[in-house]
């Protein structure tokens, strides 16, 4: 499925599960973002991020804190994907940031919302943190550039 038709469905989502609140102001700035976002929206696969930028990053668990407390990204702090812009005074502007839900669906919406709100620095974590632990964790980029075993 094309990375715009997925975006578009997220967004479709998250203005569905809210009330209708949108002001023209609001959908300005969407469309503005829309406009020049790049392909992709931001998004980064787990084998793009080589084990040593890891520490790089402000990592951002956006699931609820029970699957959090079941298990998370190492050094990864919880915000919930619904309070992204509620509690934006605690993500740093000056350092990468990367989000991550289970599949990357909610952290898309909490990313949209975020770069909308002129944080540029940040990067939703493709698929998930269910992607992350298949593709090997922190050693994914490894993997993936690896030379195939036969």
């Amino acid at each position: 499925m094309p990375f715009k038709l997925m975006r578009a469905g997220a967004l479709a989502l998250a203005m569905a599960a809210t009330p209708a609140l949108a002001n023209d102001e609001a959908v300005k700035a969407m469309e503005e973002y829309l406009d020049f976002v790049d392909y992709g929206g931001a998004t980064i696969f787990p084998e793009q991020i080589p084990k040593e930028d890891w520490k790089k990053f402000h990592v951002i668990d956006a699931r609820d804190k029970d699957q959090y407390a079941r298990e998370h990204i190492p050094g990864a702090v919880n915000l919930e994907w619904r309070q992204a812009l509620a509690r934006r005074s605690s993500i740093p502007k000056d350092q990468p940031v990367l989000i991550y839900c289970n599949t990357g669906t909610l952290s898309a919406q909490a990313g949209f919302a975020l770069r909308v709100a002129g944080y540029d620095n940040v990067r939703i974590l493709q698929g998930g943190y269910a992607e992350w632990k298949s593709k090997g964790g922190f050693d994914a980029a490894a993997r993936a550039s690896a030379p195939a075993k036969h």
